[in-house]
Order: C-alpha cells, then sequence, then structure tokens
C-alpha cells in the first residue's frame, strides 16, 4: 500500500515505521508516533468534513506550541483547506480583523487563549463554528470529544491542502499571503519540500528542533518539511537559552533554525554553562528572519563551527537566496546567492540597475502569490516585467551574492518579528494630543531593533513624561505590546519636503547617526 502513495504523504511512514517519533513537545514529554499522527489528522479530518468544510475553505488556528497544532495542520493539509496560524502575540482586534478577513469557515482556538476572542465569540458563532483544543468547556464544543467519534481512517475526497500565513502590511492591516492550491496528490513532491530538504538535507534521519513559535512561517514549515520527508521534531513552547543546549545534546539534534536574537541569547550564557553541553549532534544550524550583525555570526561560528546556513526569504517566498558558512565568510554580510527565481536590482522606475548599484530587490521566476482580498498590494508588489519584490533594498556583487543595504518600508525587526510602522502611526494619530507621528526602528543590543515613536503634538499640548507613558499605554489597549512603542519622543517640527511630506528616512537616519556616535564617544 505504502508504494501507492506519493513521496511525502505521512501515511507512508505510519505504515512502514508506525512507532517511529513525528514530533515530541519538549515540556511535556508528549511524543506522537507516525501511526497516531495518522490516525489524529484523519480524525480531525473527518471533523471538517462532517462541519461542512470543503477544498478552499479556510481554518484559523489560535494556540500557542502544543501537541494538537500540528496534528490540526496536517489534516488541514490533507483536506484541501487553507490554514491560517494566528499570532499569539496579537491583539483581541487584530485576531478578529484575521478571522473575518480570510472568510474563516472554522476557529479552532486552545484553551489557555479562548478568552482571546471572548468579546466578539457569539458575532463569530453566527458565521462560522468554533472548537476548543484542550481541557474545560467555555461553552464551546470541543475537538477532542468530536474527535473521538470520528473513524481513524482517511477521509474519501483527501485534497492538498496550503498555509495561508498573514504578514502585517503598510496599510496597518495584516494581509495573507496566498498560494494557489495544488492540483495533485496529498504528499506529491512540492517546491518548498524540494527546496528546504535539498538546501538543508530534511530527511528520515532529521532530528529537528523547533525553538520558536509556530504561528511564524518560518518554523511551521520547516517543521512540516521534516515530518513530510520522515524525520523528527522536537517542539519547544518557549525559547529558552540554556533549555535549547540541554536539548541539543539530551535529544542527539541534527538540524535547528534560529533568529539572530537567540543568537545573542545563547552567546550571553557563561562560558562554563556553554561548556557544559555536548553539541557534537548538530550538523545544520539554519538563520534567517532578521539581519544577523556580523560579530554574532562571527562568535557563533566561532563557537559552533561551520555548520551555520543563512538565508533570505519573505512568507511569500518569491523568491530564496542561502548560502553555508564558508561562503558567509568568502563574501561577509552576504544572505546568498538565489536559489528561488533570478535576482534583479532595480531603480524606482524598474530598470535594471549594474552590478553593485543598490535598489529593490526582484525576483524573475519565483513562486506566485497573491495578498488576500488586496489587489492593489498584489499589483504593487509587481513590475511591468512581472517580477516581484517585498520592497527590500540591496545590491549583488559580480559572483551573485545580494546583499541587504535596506529594510522594506521602514520595517523594524525585533526579535525576528516584523513591525510595520504605519499600523503604530496611524493609531498614534487617534489620539487627541498628536498632530502628526512617525515610528522608527532604533538598535536594541538584545532585540537588534526596539521601537520609538516621534510625536508632533498639537498647539496647547507640552509633552512631558506623564504624556509620554499615556501614549504607551494607549497603543498597548490596541496591538500587541512588541508593536509598541518602548520611548517617545516629542519634537516641535518634522523635517518635510516642499510639499509637506515626511521625511521619514531623514528623521530615522538622525537617529541612526546620534546612536552611532553615541555609540563612539
Amino acid at each position: 500500500m505504502s508504494t501507492e502513495l506519493p513521496p511525502f504523504h505521512p501515511r507512508r511512514y505510519a505504515i512502514e515505521r508506525p512507532d517511529d517519533v513525528a514530533f515530541r513537545i519538549s515540556t511535556s514529554g508528549e511524543s506522537v508516533t507516525f501511526a497516531q499522527l495518522e490516525i489524529r489528522a484523519n480524525q480531525a479530518a473527518h471533523v471538517f468534513r462532517d462541519l461542512g468544510l470543503k477544498r478552499g475553505d479556510h481554518i484559523v488556528i489560535l494556540m500557542e506550541n502544543r501537541r494538537e497544532f500540528l496534528e490540526i495542520c496536517f489534516a488541514a493539509d490533507r483536506t484541501g483547506l487553507y490554514y491560517t496560524t494566528a499570532s499569539t502575540h496579537l491583539a483581541n482586534d487584530e485576531i478578529r480583523h484575521i478571522i473575518e478577513d480570510c472568510h474563516a469557515s472554522l476557529v479552532l482556538v486552545s484553551d489557555l487563549l479562548v478568552e482571546r476572542i471572548q468579546s466578539f465569540a457569539d458575532e463569530l458563532r453566527h458565521r462560522c463554528p468554533i472548537l476548543l483544543v484542550g481541557e474545560g468547556e467555555a461553552g464551546l464544543p470541543n475537538l477532542a470529544h468530536l474527535a473521538s467519534r470520528a473513524p481513524a481512517t482517511p477521509v474519501p475526497d483527501e485534497s492538498q491542502g496550503l498555509d495561508m500565513l498573514y504578514s502585517s502590511g503598510t496599510t496597518g492591516r495584516p494581509k495573507g499571503v496566498k498560494w494557489a492550491l495544488p492540483d495533485l496528490p496529498v504528499g506529491s513532491p512540492s517546491m518548498l519540500i524540494e527546496l528546504l530538504s535539498g538546501l538543508f538535507g530534511y530527511g528520515p534521519g532529521t532530528r529537528y528542533l523547533c525553538p520558536a513559535p509556530l504561528y511564524h512561517a518560518a518554523p511551521l514549515r520547516h517543521t512540516m518539511v521534516t515530518i513530510r520527508t520522515g524525520g523528527s521534531a522536537v517542539i519547544m513552547p518557549k525559547f529558552d537559552a540554556e533549555t535549547t543546549l540541554a536539548l541539543i545534546e539530551s535529544e542527539r539534534i541534527t538540524h535547528s533554525q534560529w533568529v539572530p536574537t537567540m543568537f545573542v541569547r545563547l552567546l550571553k550564557l557563561p562560558d562554563e554553562t556553554r561548556r557544559r553541553y555536548s553539541l557534537a549532534s548538530m550538523t545544520m544550524a539554519v538563520h534567517a528572519a532578521a539581519p544577523c550583525p556580523v560579530d554574532v555570526k562571527h562568535r557563533m561560528i566561532e563557537w559552533w563551527g561551520p555548520i551555520i546556513h543563512e538565508y533570505y526569504a519573505g512568507t511569500e517566498n518569491n523568491g530564496f537566496t542561502a548560502l553555508t558558512t564558508e561562503e558567509w565568510l568568502e563574501h561577509v554580510g552576504s544572505v546568498g546567492r538565489a536559489k528561488l527565481g533570478i535576482i534583479h536590482i532595480c531603480d524606482e522606475k524598474g530598470e535594471e540597475l549594474p552590478v553593485g548599484a543598490e535598489g529593490e530587490v526582484f525576483f524573475e521566476n519565483g513562486h506566485q502569490f497573491e495578498y488576500h482580498n488586496d489587489p492593489a498590494k498584489t499589483r504593487s508588489s509587481r513590475n511591468a516585467r512581472g517580477w516581484t519584490t517585498l520592497g527590500d533594498i540591496g545590491r549583488l556583487d559580480d559572483e551573485g551574492y545580494l546583499y541587504l543595504t535596506d529594510r522594506k518600508s521602514f520595517v523594524i525587526i525585533s526579535g525576528g518579528v516584523n513591525i510595520y510602522p504605519q499600523e503604530v502611526e496611524n493609531l498614534l494619530l487617534e489620539h487627541d494630543a498628536v498632530l502628526d507621528a512617525a515610528v522608527i526602528g532604533v538598535p536594541n543590543e538584545e532585540f537588534g531593533e526596539e521601537v520609538k515613536a516621534v510625536v508632533q503634538l498639537i498647539d496647547g499640548r507640552e509633552p512631558d513624561e506623564a504624556l509620554s507613558s499615556e501614549l504607551i499605554a494607549f497603543c498597548r489597549q490596541r496591538l500587541s505590546s512588541i508593536k509598541c512603542p518602548r520611548t517617545v519622543d516629542f519634537r516641535k517640527e518634522f523635517p518635510r519636503s516642499p510639499t509637506g511630506k515626511l521625511l521619514k528616512r531623514q528623521l530615522r537616519d538622525a537617529y541612526l547617526h546620534r546612536n552611532a556616535s553615541g555609540a563612539r564617544s
């Protein structure tokens, strides 16, 4: 029977290696074998069908890293559904927007997070069912109870599903990144499986450590590729530097994935702590999501050796670059050469620039995507030739290595999380004391960047510490804390063009220059 299955269907491993562990939750010790994953994914798939969900429908998953998270994703993956994993750090209004924007046909929420939807749960239930995952009732049907009565056999109409993850946009609302559902049997080779397994060696011998939230694109996709290719994953509910080292040793981890903030925290451990654990099993440490300071990367290479690989990509996966340790040491600061798509550096008119010139990074022949319910944003990501961009600024050297020299439209990257200033600026402008606002990223030793708001007040309002605290609290009432300013500065005037447009780059550069001058003094 297994020979009739496509090569990357988890059912293949449930037949051939039923007792092997597909994934394990590090803190609870819960292990899920391939046989158990097959049964639970099938049962959840039947629940979805019984609720009337059909190919192309959307579900939203709101939960922490826990056993059921991946089981639900694998169930959606075999029922032709789009599954959206919502960040647990979003404000309640942001969660509501995602549920409404994707026209969710089902919401699955953890018992630990059910209060996040309570304010609009009654209204939501009129549009789609809500299932509770975990203990308790909360007035909601429980997925485990429904699944326990469902068959453990496959649904008769299996169909390949996909994630549709939300990436915040400069318009202030998260945008769903949508790919077309493949018209292929479940478990068929895909761009993502072939790209990641080819570059990073995921396969039956992989023991992958996931120290990050599964609601993020990279942790979710790399974990699922590991399992689809027959490897085993260890999921940490929360990153802790020393615990991570202990897990690498005890679980004989071979592959891992990081953001630079995690490297910083690992390097801050005392030397005797770092020496206490053996990392000999690990052959591949991948990092991405944010620029890694050169000094931090040098120190990690000195500690872990030439196993550190870097890549650059977005949730959109319209293009992909990567490079090894050896390549990086020869091209310090680069994010690699194209592994998916062809890189072009273009000026503001869309004309291609010569080698070494800085411009917007476009990919030709990359994976096609659209922004759900936002045709204007989709159009803005293309040029006249059909090449796509994430809005990043960079340059190419004469060997084709890409160097990123700016961020997409002033995006702030704090601890590997993208924060889009426009959303915070729009909210600050709602405050009755604020005439204008600019939100910028300023250096933070641990997180790379932190959020700073620069505010111009209306006539008659005077700046003071109380108002600064009030503005920060005002933001925290509506947005997740990581997006909110840590500090607020007040200015009587902003730099502006002759037409009155805020020259935000000039404002930001002044802060960066001042910070650099302070660091040197």
